[in-house]
Order: C-alpha cells, then sequence, then structure tokens
C-alpha cells in the first residue's frame, strides 16, 4: 500500500511565479519608456532609486501621495476595456501634489488579483506607463499581488504611490498671500475623472443600458467607452506656472466635488464665490442628474461637474495666466473669486 503523499507545489495553490517572471519582462520596456533625469527605471531589484540632484533640486521638500482608481474598475473589468485606469491611477495620485506645488518624480504601483492574467495584467500597467509619461514621472516600481480567495473571477485592484518635490519656501497653498478678490480659474476635465463611480454604476442600472450600448451622452461610443475616459492629468501645464510664481494655490477637484475641495486650499478667513455658469457642463452630467434624479447639491458633491483643476492666482495675473494655459491647450474658464468669510 502506497501511503506517499502527493507533492504541492505554489502553482498548485492557485500562484504561477512563471507568470509574474512573464509579467516583469513584458513590462520592463513600459518602464524604462517613463526615464526622466534622476531614474534609471529599471525593474527588477527590491527597491527602486531616485536621484535628487540629478533631478536638478538644490534644496528640496518631498511630497507623497498614494490613492486608487475607485469602482471605475468595476466599469473596465465588465467591459473588458482596461487600457486606461492604469493613466486613472497615476492621475489621481499625481494631480494631489501637484497640488501642494510639487512635480512628481516617480511612481510605483500595486496590481492585486486572484490570478493574474498577463495580458490584462501588462494592459492596465502599459496604462500606468501612459500616465507617467504624461505627468514627466518615472515608473521605478511597483508590485503584483496573486492571491487565490482573495478575488473573485477576473477581479483585479489597483493602487498607486508617487513621491514629488518642489524647493524650500515654495510649496502651495500660498494661504499667507491669499487676499479678498483674488481669481479662481478653473482647467475643465475629460469627464468624472475617477469620482462618483459608485452613483454612476447605480444611474446606469436604473437606466437599464449595457455597457456596448451607445451613450445616450455621446453617440461616436459606448456606454463603458465613455465613462472610461480617463482622468486628465494637468502636471505639465501647471508645473511651469508654478515655478513662474503665478499661483497662489490649487485645488484637485476629486471627491467632495467644487464646493468641498476648494476650500481645503484656502485660509479660515476667505471663501470660494463660484458662478456654476461660468462653463460648460459636459453632456454626460446632464444625462446622469436627469437619469438618476440627482439633486443639485449632489451635483456639486458627487461630481466634478466639468471642471478638474482650480487655481487661485491675483487678479494682475490672472488674464496673462489664461493665456498662458489657452496657448499650451488648456480650456481655462475664470469661475470664481475669494471673499471675506468662512
Amino acid at each position: 500500500m502506497n501511503t506517499q503523499k502527493p507533492t504541492l507545489s505554489y502553482k498548485d495553490a492557485g500562484v504561477d511565479i512563471d507568470a509574474g517572471e512573464s509579467l516583469i519582462e513584458k513590462i520592463k520596456p513600459l518602464a524604462k519608456s517613463t526615464r526622466r533625469p534622476g531614474a534609471g527605471a529599471e525593474l527588477g531589484g527590491f527597491g527602486g532609486a531616485f536621484d535628487l540632484k540629478a533631478a536638478g533640486y538644490d534644496d528640496p521638500i518631498l511630497i507623497s501621495g498614494t490613492d486608487g482608481v475607485g469602482t471605475k474598475l468595476r466599469i473596465a473589468i465588465e467591459s473588458g476595456k482596461v487600457d486606461t485606469v492604469g493613466i486613472d491611477l497615476v492621475a489621481m495620485c499625481v494631480n494631489d501634489v501637484l497640488a501642494q506645488g510639487a512635480a512628481p518624480l516617480f511612481f510605483l504601483d500595486y496590481y492585486a488579483t486572484g490570478k493574474l492574467d498577463v495580458d490584462t495584467a501588462a494592459s492596465v500597467i502599459s496604462g500606468i506607463a501612459e500616465g507617467c509619461r504624461q505627468s514627466d514621472c518615472a515608473l521605478i516600481g511597483g508590485e503584483t499581488a496573486e492571491m487565490p480567495g482573495m478575488y473573485e473571477g477576473d477581479d483585479f485592484d489597483l493602487a498607486g504611490f508617487v513621491v514629488g518635490a518642489a524647493e524650500r519656501g515654495k510649496l502651495l497653498p500660498l494661504e499667507n498671500d491669499m487676499v479678498e478678490g483674488d481669481v479662481l480659474i478653473g482647467l475643465t476635465s475629460s469627464g468624472p475623472h475617477s469620482n462618483g463611480y459608485s452613483l454612476i454604476r447605480k444611474i446606469v442600472e436604473i437606466s437599464g443600458l449595457a455597457w456596448d450600448a451607445p451613450a445616450p451622452f455621446n453617440k461616436d461610443k459606448t456606454v463603458a467607452e465613455a465613462l472610461l475616459a480617463p482622468t486628465r492629468i494637468y502636471v505639465k501645464t501647471i508645473v511651469p506656472l508654478i515655478k513662474g510664481g503665478g499661483i497662489k494655490g490649487l485645488a484637485h477637484i476629486t471627491g467632495g466635488g467644487i464646493t468641498d475641495n476648494v476650500p481645503r486650499m484656502l485660509p479660515d478667513h476667505l471663501a470660494p464665490e463660484i458662478d456654476f455658469s461660468t462653463w460648460p457642463r459636459p453632456a454626460v452630467f446632464d444625462w446622469l442628474q436627469a437619469t438618476g434624479n440627482v439633486s443639485e447639491d449632489e451635483m456639486r458633491r458627487a461630481f466634478n461637474c466639468g471642471i478638474g483643476m482650480v487655481l487661485c492666482v491675483e487678479p494682475e495675473n490672472a488674464a496673462n495666466i489664461m493665456d498662458t494655459l489657452q496657448q499650451s491647450g488648456e480650456a481655462a474658464y475664470i469661475i470664481g473669486s475669494l471673499c471675506a468669510g468662512k
């Protein structure tokens, strides 16, 4: 009688080490494409290095940020369109450190799934690399975790981590410089960006539309394609303005919308006075509001309503900054000003 127990491997338990190695080889060229001064962007070591001196900083302060994509991933997974959520991941992180006055330097990602599909993971990471290129940020490392029993079917999750830098004394907001009458400039969004998607998915469910149905608010795209428009990255537009000293404060419009995020850059004695009629609201927001019977107050807190970043500037500089923004291809609008009060 043979009582010898069968041998077990990591692969028998659901983790394929060879697939992980294959993915690393596949994404090495993607990381290399994000090289910038200070980073070689090579993958495979136990950590990523960055040389601040080579990046041109004299006395830098480091600013870090971390974020995910939220339930927008659910639409990507269910529709099979996963190539742009990596851009969202980078955008949510780099736009946050940008709001502190920091230029993004390097990025790391965390990709977790129940069973690793190399092609899917590579497609996601190609989006991350694209986001890094858009923000002049080096992809210097990351982690791919294959965890059977933690995720069902094709599900996966993403998290990102960015480090940026600013010279000492140049961090934003410049609260002590802000005064009543300062102008607020809004830069347009590409849509909902990566916020409010639990409500968006509920509204789509109520509408009865499938992800591959033509979008009522964008006839050239399916519902999924339109709602997966990647979050805009404002780094290359804004960093030169920060270095030029023309900006007092920045607000990245994420969860909480314009009403909750703009006050985050202001001192306690000043408040934003915003005219929501000063920019064209994208059709997707009108459709979401009408289909879900969402109140205007809720729209302004759940969604960006068409504005992804808000700048605070001196009235005397507003026209020049508007010209600079428009010359760089930004659709920018003067949306309000600062007034006394909370």
